[in-house]
């Protein structure tokens, strides 16, 4: 288990296969995934598939992290950075247990992962999407300090797309 950051009340750490049930539950929440565009696994072993095939780690030195809860262990979701060599950026992404909203955690994390980018990784600008309906994760953004940038094409969706540089 490679711990990546810490947060007041938080540590993040890389995925691994012993979160497939975690990770499994997570994404069967349909409320949690709304405005995401992903479906539900339809298993656990095919979230165990995903995270065994889960590379970015190896591939770019960076990926989406597990938010663990320092107090009790307890996984709450996840929150991290994710490349897209298509666009050529770094996207900062966060999806937690709905039992954990309201609470504070998408952006101790979010913030933390910003941070971490900028001077851990040298990056020089870091983006965030949301489907334009997901007011939450919208104000996430805002409140780490992300300007808005426009609208774009989210899975036929209205999206819009925030920005922050260095």
């Amino acid at each position: 288990m490679k711990k990546i950051l810490e947060t007041p009340r938080l540590y993040l750490r890389e995925l691994n296969i012993s979160d497939a049930e975690d990770f499994f539950h997570l994404n069967d929440d349909p409320e949690v995934i709304k405005y995401t565009g992903d479906t539900s696994f339809s298993h656990i072993s095919e979230a165990l598939s995903f995270l065994q095939n889960y590379n970015p780690y190896e591939l770019y030195g960076y990926g989406r992290w597990a938010v663990i809860r320092k107090e009790d262990e307890v996984f709450l979701g996840w929150c991290g950075l994710k490349y897209s060599p298509d666009l050529d950026e770094v996207d900062l992404g966060f999806r937690f247990f709905k039992k954990y909203w309201n609470q504070g955690f998408a952006t101790e994390s979010a913030l933390a992962c910003l941070k971490y980018g900028f001077e851990e990784l040298g990056l020089e600008k870091i983006v965030g999407r949301a489907m334009g309906a997901n007011i939450a994760s919208i104000k996430v953004l805002e409140k780490i300090g992300m300007l808005y940038v426009g609208k774009f094409d989210f899975m036929k969706h209205q999206g819009v797309l925030y920005e922050i540089t260095k």
